[in-house]
């Protein structure tokens, strides 16, 4: 870092390495290959917790009783339910354009939502008003991302049902059937592993929103903008992508190789703060192996998951060969739309899925920055013609 004028300080291009913030939610140790959300594991926390106590953890700083989970349950469950204005737009919202664009679509109906729901700014907000009105949008979001979706499908909108958890609702809503009990739970173990990763970038965009006293649904809907880019929530479709176009293990060193060498991105491989294996990416390869040896598994699925860990075995040691000394592990997204497949999520919903769960992590770090009373203001450094320039007179 140098100083500039009038006291500033150049920070690294993108805000790399550069803290911004005190956060009691949460931490990513990159080089440790570890996360945690408060003081728990986050890694085990999606092997022995429900989604919904996750939930309770990083928004309230502890773990619920059983009595506060029931209770917290109940209200998640009431304000899944449309309200009628916002139903009544959504085959309109879902009939949009000549591609599905759930996020854009969700971005739609949540600013919607917020109107009809009559969301202050933060800034006149209470703690408890705040905190309502980030459940209702945590809980509303699934609901409406998969009516937008079946509605483009020409398919009629499935309601929530209010004895299902979130995960199961998730499945349930999308495919209009009882989900499979292990299908639900790796779900739901994918959904508490995703809620929060440190100030990435719609997280990050979330908090400046809030900063500035907005409400809730600007916040997030400034986030989803963040997460809809490719680099970022936009990623597991396209890993799932790369995976059917390879097809077949005889022509993965071929793809891989030409990729490599052309400079081209491998998608689901290299993170941003991983220095080391994404411990989210080790535990969905865990998920998709024992989906893959469950009875009843189809020959198709069982064959993709083979093929995933031997596309990440094989890009491991091609990079080594043909770029020594750059490690380029794989990442959340590379097992996330195997996971997501084996459970009967169509591609277009990989990213969605994603989004149930980090709707929560940007909802409670804009509780955390609204209570903070703090605008983030930062400065940018000038590059243009010297000033002050003389005015053309003509």
């Amino acid at each position: 870092m140098s100083a500039l004028r009038d006291g500033l300080i150049e920070v690294p291009a993108g805000l790399r390495d550069v803290v911004v913030s005190n956060t009691e939610i949460g931490d990513v140790h990159g080089g440790e290959g570890f996360y945690h959300y408060r003081q728990y594991s986050a890694i085990e926390l999606a092997g022995a917790k429900s989604l919904e106590q996750v939930w309770f953890l990083v928004v309230n700083g502890r773990l619920p009783s059983e009595p506060e989970l029931a209770e917290f349950s109940q209200h998640v469950a009431a304000a899944r339910e449309l309200p009628e204005q916002l139903a009544e737009v959504l085959p309109s919202i879902a009939a949009a354009g000549d591609r599905f664009e759930p996020l854009a679509g969700l971005r739609t109906a949540l600013s919607l939502f917020g109107s009809v729901r009559g969301m202050a700014p933060l800034w006149d907000s209470g703690a408890g008003a705040a905190g309502a009105d980030a459940l209702a949008v945590c809980a509303v979001t699934p609901t409406v991302l998969a009516a937008l979706y079946r509605l483009r499908a020409g398919l009629a909108p499935v309601e929530p049902r209010a004895e299902l958890s979130v995960a199961a609702n998730w499945l349930y809503m999308i495919n209009d059937g009882q989900p499979d009990p292990a299908h639900t739970r790796a779900v739901e173990r994918y959904l508490i592993a995703t809620i929060d990763h440190g100030f990435n970038a719609s997280t990050f965009t979330a908090r400046v929103v809030a900063s500035a006293g907005a409400d809730v649904v600007a916040s997030v809907a400034a986030a989803i903008g963040a997460f809809s880019g490719p680099l970022h929530g936009g990623a597991p479709d396209r890993a799932l992508e790369a995976l059917d176009a390879i097809g077949t293990r005889e022509r993965i060193d071929e793809w891989v190789r030409a990729r490599l060498l052309a400079g081209e991105r491998i998608m689901g491989f290299g993170h941003a703060v991983y220095r080391t294996e994404d411990p989210r990416a080790r535990m969905l390869r865990e998920i998709a192996l024992n989906l893959a040896d469950a009875d009843g598994v189809s020959r198709l699925d069982a064959e993709l998951v083979d093929l995933a860990v031997t596309v990440e075995r094989r890009v491991t040691e091609i990079l080594a060969e043909v770029k020594p000394g750059r490690a380029l592990p794989v990442n959340v997204e590379f097992y996330a739309g195997v996971v997501m497949r084996l459970c009967g999520i169509p591609n277009a919903m990989f990213t969605p899925t994603f989004t149930v769960s980090r709707v929560i992590g940007w909802c409670a770090n804009i509780l955390e920055q609204a209570a903070t009373r703090k605008l983030i203001r930062p400065s940018a450094r000038y590059v243009g013609p010297p000033a002050p320039s003389p005015v053309p007179a003509n």
